[in-house]
Order: structure tokens, then C-alpha cells, then sequence
């Protein structure tokens, strides 16, 4: 690294956090940190300087160095960029600026200055058993505290794999019922007539097999809540006795006589839209009314791809706690990766994924290496006919690609995977030009979303709307 101080009468007006400069095949490197951001960080400013902002940052979303390459390469700053450094740190607003530098400096220099909360106004990453710090789940954690402390019926939507449950269990923690049963029930593991008796109980002798009593869910949930999962593919004899508890608050037992009083908060979870199945004649209407007077949409992962370093880092100290490994972290190509792949089966999906990679791993870090295997198995899967199912939700793709645009790191990277797998990302100065067709074309496929067309492309959401300035396109143009 070059020592030669950089004339600070080349530097803009605005104090930087951070400064890094690009030297030839070093890549970038952290030039200097601000006392504010190493006081946030723990660290020294001297045991940072001349290290890779990828090692420093590893958790950075988006990436610094993808920030700083758009500031150079489009030749404009950016500035209130929303910029995560590391999960515990507040999601801040960000200016990136170039900067010049003096004959015998011979770099490109990039500052970034942080704007908005402090340490003292962080975000939350976390809510009861769920982990997130996106816009989306934040809203989810404000409706669980909400919604906590009513006894109405709520019903919790989104694809299988999000993590329903667990949302119906904070829901009963933020209760005054959370000293009582918690019980779930998925409705189609069972038969109709063994749901019945779950649900309600049975008297002895009431079917063959009946040889004692049973208590059912609601009577074994009595005072707490009761979790009704897949709700939507509930027959509709059973959802006739469903409605008739909720009205009247008295379970019967399937061949019994008598009601029995219960005192049971129910939350339904679906997959499949409840107002499609009621028009569909699959689903009550009169149940719908009931069960629906709280709703909670919980977001598909590919929709919150800034909390995947989170429950990854959940994820990796659960099962390095199971099976007794020393797993620290994953590598920033690693966490790349897994943010472009759009998880058609969601958090269940990322937990599956990672327990297996730990479970291979004999390294403190994770590179993108080990998920090679995993990618191929994904796009012969996704290669198969008719491997995927019916959308669940209208907004839902009905065949997922594999791989979402994805810019490599550094080259010296280990993980530079199959060309075919991963977009090559841009060689030091080259501009990105795009066209008004293909940026309507990519509209078009992320229907809408700004946010995932940027991905799609590879680019910086800012970037992109640099783009439609440039292109005098505006949102509803593009619609």
C-alpha cells in the first residue's frame, strides 16, 4: 500500500466515516476511519487501515465496494443510500462522494459519510422468536405488538416456509395468555375425520378405534391460544363445527352430547388466498368474516434479502451449538450469493441450506464455494417440469430462476463460480449503460419492483434511478 498522505485540500466539505481507495490489482482498501463510526464498531482505526472493506464489512448491505465502484464509474455522488454496516448497527442514510487526489497519489479515493440515527436509536433485528430488520418485518413485529393484546381472531398470511408459526407464537407471548397452552394443528395432515376428533375430541366408542376419551385441541388449549395452520384447506364440514366454537365459545366432542365452555384465542395461518377459496366455494364465507378480523402478511425472504445476514448468523450459531462446530461467519461472496437466489421455499428453505453447508464445513468462514453443490441441485430442480407449484398469492412468480443477477467480488476471491451461475461483474472505469427497452423489460419481469428490477440487473437501486433520470422515465411511464 502507497503511504504517501493524501492532500486533504482534495477533499470535499463533508467529513467522511470512511475512506477507501482503489490502487491497481489491491482493489479497494480502507484509507481512514472516523472516530464516530470506530466508537460504533469496537475497532481502532489503525487496526482497519490497509484492510479489504469486504473483511472489515463483510456483513455491509448493500456492499461498499459496489457503492463505491457506481460512484467512480458513473461519474455521480449518491447520496441517501440506506446502507446496513453490520446487523447491530442502525440502517443509516449515506452520501458517497469522489474525491481528488494530489499528483503523487496515484489512487481513487471514495468517502462515505453516515447520516441519521446513533447507537442509542437502533433498529430492531429481532422481535420475540423472529429475526429481521426490514422494512417489511418491521411492520409485521408492530402488528404482533399491536395485536398482542387482543383476543380477536387473527389470520396470518404468506407462502409456505416463511415462518407462520412463529409469528403466532410471538402473537401468544405479547398476550396476557402467554402463561397458558400454546397449541398448533396443521389442517392437512390429517383426515377429516381424525381432524375432528383433534380439534374437538371424541367420546369412547365414538368410531371404531375410539377405545378412551379424548380431549381435543381447544379443550388441551383452554385459557391459551390455538394455532390453526394451512386453515384455508380446512374441510368444509369441519369448518361448520369451527364456526359454530367460535360463535358459541362450546366445543363437542365428535360423539358426544354435551358442549364443553373453552376460552381459546384462534389464529389461522394460509398459503392459498382465503377470498379466492370463498369465491372458489372451497372456504366459508361466514368463517372467513370471522376468523379474518386481524391480518398479518408475512413477506416471502426474496422480499427482505437485507435480513438473510441476519438469520444466517442465527442459523450458524444454532448449529454450531448442534453439532459442535466453529463456524464464525460467512465470507461477503458467500452472503452475495445467497441474497441473489429468490428461495421458493423461504427461511425454511436458508435454514435447510446453511445446517448442511456447516454440517460440511471444517472452517471458521464459509466462502461461496460450498453452496456450488447446492446451486446445481437448484437449477436441475428448477429444470424439471412441472417441479413448481401454482403460485400462492398473485404477486408470487409462478417459476422462479435460480439465480438473480449477481456481482462477483474481488477477484482474488476463492469463490469465483461458474460463469454461467453468477453475471461477471464490471471491469475498473467501464460504464454501464442501459437501455430504455431493456429497463422496461426487466420492469415488466419484477413486476413493478424497483428494488428487485435493480437486482435483476445487477446494479445498485440508486443507480437504477440514475438511470431513469437519464432516460426521462419516470415510474408510471415504465408502468
Amino acid at each position: 500500500m502507497n503511504d504517501t498522505p493524501i492532500n486533504s485540500e482534495y477533499l470535499p466539505a463533508v467529513a467522511p466515516d470512511l475512506l477507501l481507495v482503489r490502487q491497481g490489482p489491491a482493489g479497494w482498501r480502507l484509507q481512514a476511519l472516523s472516530e464516530r463510526l470506530a466508537g460504533w464498531l469496537k475497532l481502532a482505526p489503525q487496526q482497519v487501515q490497509g484492510r479489504s472493506p469486504a473483511a472489515v464489512f463483510y456483513q455491509a448491505v448493500p456492499a461498499l465496494e459496489s457503492l463505491a465502484d457506481d460512484v467512480l464509474e458513473q461519474g455521480i455522488d449518491l447520496t441517501d443510500v440506506k446502507i446496513r454496516l453490520r446487523p447491530d448497527l442502525p440502517e443509516l442514510l449515506a452520501d458517497v462522494q469522489f474525491a481528488g487526489l494530489t499528483e503523487d497519489y496515484q489512487g481513487q479515493l471514495v468517502q462515505l459519510a453516515l447520516r441519521g440515527e446513533t447507537v442509542a436509536s437502533r433498529q430492531t433485528t429481532g422481535f420475540r422468536n423472529l429475526v429481521g430488520s426490514s422494512p417489511a418485518m418491521r411492520e409485521v413485529f408492530r402488528k404482533i405488538s399491536l395485536y398482542g393484546a387482543s383476543d380477536a381472531a387473527v389470520i396470518i398470511t404468506g407462502e409456505t416456509g416463511a415462518g407462520k408459526e412463529l409469528v403466532a407464537q410471538a402473537l401468544h407471548e405479547e398476550s396476557d395468555r402467554h402463561d397458558k397452552p400454546f397449541a398448533a394443528l396443521n389442517c392437512t395432515a390429517l383426515s377429516e375425520q381424525l381432524l375432528e376428533s383433534e380439534l374437538f375430541g371424541h367420546e369412547r366408542g365414538a368410531f371404531t378405534g375410539a377405545v378412551r376419551e379424548h380431549r381435543g385441541y381447544f379443550e388441551r388449549a383452554d385459557g391459551g391460544t390455538l394455532f390453526l395452520d394451512e386453515i384455508g384447506d380446512m374441510p368444509l364440514h369441519t369448518q361448520s363445527k369451527l364456526l359454530r366454537v367460535l360463535e358459541d365459545g362450546r366445543v363437542q366432542r365428535v360423539g358426544g352430547e354435551k358442549g364443553r365452555l373453552v376460552d381459546v384465542r384462534v389464529i389461522g395461518a394460509t398459503n392459498v388466498p382465503l377470498e379466492q377459496a370463498v369465491r372458489e366455494k372451497r372456504f366459508r364465507a361466514d368463517l372467513y368474516h370471522r376468523l379474518a378480523v386481524l391480518r398479518i402478511h408475512l413477506p416471502p425472504l426474496r422480499e427482505r434479502t437485507e435480513d438473510i445476514p441476519l438469520l444466517a448468523e442465527l442459523f450458524l450459531q444454532q448449529f454450531n451449538a448442534k453439532y459442535g462446530k466453529g463456524v464464525q461467519r460467512l465470507t461477503p461472496e458467500a452472503v452475495r450469493l445467497l441474497q441473489s437466489y429468490l428461495w421458493p421455499g423461504n427461511v425454511r428453505e436458508l435454514r435447510n441450506v446453511l445446517e448442511r453447508v456447516v454440517v460440511e464445513s471444517e472452517a471458521e468462514a464459509i466462502g461461496a464455494r460450498a453452496f456450488t453443490e447446492w446451486i446445481q441441485e437448484r437449477q436441475q430442480f428448477a429444470t424439471t417440469p412441472g417441479d413448481v407449484s401454482p403460485p400462492a398469492y398473485p404477486d408470487a412468480t409462478n417459476r422462479l430462476p435460480v439465480m438473480l443477477p449477481y456481482p462477483q467480488a474481488e477477484r482474488g476471491d476463492e469463490a469465483c463460480l461458474d460463469a454461467e451461475m453468477l453475471t461477471p461483474r464490471r471491469s475498473p472505469g467501464q460504464r454501464f449503460e442501459l437501455s430504455e427497452e431493456r429497463l422496461r423489460a426487466v420492469y415488466r419481469e419484477s413486476a413493478g419492483n424497483l428494488s428487485e428490477a435493480a437486482r435483476r440487473l445487477g446494479i445498485h437501486r440508486a443507480t437504477l434511478y440514475r438511470h431513469l433520470e437519464r432516460l426521462n422515465l419516470s415510474r408510471d411511464e415504465l408502468s
